[in-house]
């Protein structure tokens, strides 16, 4: 049964979240006008009324959404409350700090601003840039400490409840190996980054065993940190490209991927589509959550348009007209089915 107190503090909670990134967005961008060298700030294009009003309706069905599963029990209540609060604010001042070296970038186009000592040979070319126009792109402890701040500023505080769109059709595709102790089941979370949606899974899964792959070291020491408060945790955390993973076949009995594919080529794409088919046994479900696409979410072609604007991501226009399911085939998935949330579209696919 629903708790009304439970429900009325997570409604502020994200009542206020949503608050607070707005805000943020128009402070930092009249500031921007005022402060920032020529160049430096984008041009977007304006969103129309209906945009906004469809935007602010699939945002109420998404808290909506995040909501009944917890009251449904596939995951706890408290999930929905599960945040670095003190942290993100101790934090939130270093984010304002930033910003002229993020103008600068941006204004220069400088997109391969990274760290000197980082030895490029250890990643592939398209993974050397500043995305998002960040600082040190994702290859520093420091771009790591504020980068789920930032995205939860973002998405104006739905990042989490996006996240966890994944989480139901993840405990879904694991009943096919019902038979088996839960402790034996295996799932990888590939492009796992500071851990956040390993955290998620684990808030819906206690049981089985979790991996996080990702290819920067200072995320996954982010990761680390994260994940090692949850009591219990022993993060089993490994470096590695997703689109050579280094597990063995048919190791892994569901496969997450969050946020990842918006920025990777299209050949990039279909290796790591790839790889999961291959690490996952026969019967296992892959998850796949990132951006909504112009061919499910036309609607939001302005908001879509505006975040490739802002932001650098410069593979993002690709991303969006790509054809995932097409790809999905292409690696030997089957029942593919897909669903929108707000700004996230959610893949799932089962290994035949």
């Amino acid at each position: 049964m629903a708790d009304p107190v439970t429900r009325l503090a997570y409604q502020t909670l994200q009542q206020g979240k949503s608050l607070v990134g707005l805000a943020h967005k128009e402070v930092s961008t009249k500031l921007m006008e005022l402060l920032a060298p020529a160049g430096a700030v984008p041009k977007t294009v304006p969103v129309p009324p209906q945009t906004l009003a469809a935007l602010q309706a699939s945002h109420g069905r998404l808290l909506e959404v995040d909501w009944r599963e917890s009251v449904e029990g596939l995951y706890p209540p408290s999930l929905l409350f599960d945040a670095p609060w003190l942290e993100w604010a101790s934090r939130y001042p270093l984010v304002w700090l930033d910003m002229p070296s993020t103008w600068s970038r941006r204004s220069e186009r400088r997109v391969d601003d990274l760290p000197a000592e980082i030895n490029r040979d250890d990643y592939p070319a398209y993974y050397l840039q500043n995305f998002h126009h960040q600082t040190d792109g994702y290859l520093s402890d420091y771009s790591a400490s504020l980068y789920d701040l930032q995205v939860e500023i973002l998405f104006n505080g739905t990042a989490d409840p996006m996240r966890r769109r994944v989480l139901k059709p993840l405990v879904q595709g694991l009943r096919a190996f019902a038979d088996r102790p839960a402790s034996q089941l295996r799932i990888l979370d590939v492009a796992t980054g500071t851990g956040r949606t390993l955290r998620q899974i684990r808030g819906a899964l206690p049981e089985p065993r979790l991996i996080g792959l990702d290819l920067s070291p200072a995320y996954l020491r982010q990761a680390n940190r994260w994940l090692s408060q949850l009591p219990n945790e022993l993060p089993q955390l490994v470096q590695g490209n997703a689109e050579a993973m280094p597990f063995a076949r048919g190791s892994m009995q569901a496969v997450s991927c969050v946020f990842l594919f918006h920025e990777l080529p299209g050949e990039a794409r279909q290796n790591v589509l790839n790889e999961c088919f291959r690490v996952l046994e026969s019967g296992g479900v892959l998850v796949l959550a990132d951006s909504v696409q112009m061919a499910d979410s036309p609607q939001f072609q302005a908001a879509m348009d505006n975040f490739r604007r802002v932001f650098h991501e410069p593979y993002y226009r690709d991303y969006i007209g790509d054809d995932i399911d097409a790809r999905l085939q292409a690696a030997g998935f089957g029942a593919i089915r897909a669903e929108s949330h707000l700004m996230t579209r959610v893949w799932t696919a089962t290994k035949p």
